[in-house]
């Protein structure tokens, strides 16, 4: 999404992950995806990712100017890589029916005990779009595979204004491949 919203052109090569090429596996210590190859650079941490393709390309900007602001969204992303990262992986990963019941009612939970906020400013937690909204986005867009449907009320209304804002630009629309189009083709 970061790439799509700074217009850069990239290959991106799927690759299956019992099965990583040879080139990943020389350059990624952890073996793990995603992994960005920039020339002789090699970032697999994807919040390393996408503020190193925010200073690279740094038009349009996707991290406040001010130091204090910038810091608010990487603590913003910080909270969001230790609150619903986890849960998500659980979801992903985990082949225990309780663990993944228990992770969809803490997800769910918590983005409904936090909707009001994203009504206070157009992008999460922000005027401008960000990195932030790039951590988010893709959690919320994968809510139906997860069996997590939000209900349409008041106090989750600006929540799913957020949603549809974010999944019409064009950007996210880029960004998004077959099997993520999928999630909510169907």
């Amino acid at each position: 999404m970061v790439l799509a919203e700074k217009g850069v052109g990239v290959e991106i090569v799927t690759v299956d992950p019992q099965n990583l090429p040879r080139e990943v596996l020389e350059t990624n210590p952890y073996a793990s995806l995603p992994t960005l190859i920039d020339r002789d650079l090699s970032i697999y941490e994807p919040r390393i990712m996408m503020e190193y393709l925010d200073e690279r390309f740094p038009h349009p900007p996707l991290l406040p100017v001010y130091p204090v602001a910038r810091a608010e969204i990487r603590q913003y992303m910080h909270r969001v890589e230790e609150d619903w990262c986890p849960l998500v992986e659980t979801l992903l990963r985990s082949r225990s029916k309780d663990q993944v019941a228990s992770a969809r009612k803490q997800l769910a939970e918590g983005l409904i005990a936090v909707a009001p906020i994203f009504g206070e400013k157009p992008f999460f937690m922000s005027s401008d779009f960000s990195l932030l909204d790039c951590c988010i986005a893709p959690i919320l867009w994968r809510l139906p595979s997860f069996d997590i449907h939000l209900p349409s009320a008041r106090q989750t209304q600006p929540l799913l204004d957020y949603m549809q804002r974010i999944f019409s630009r064009e950007s996210f629309q880029a960004s998004l491949s077959d099997w993520e189009r999928a999630i909510r083709s169907a």
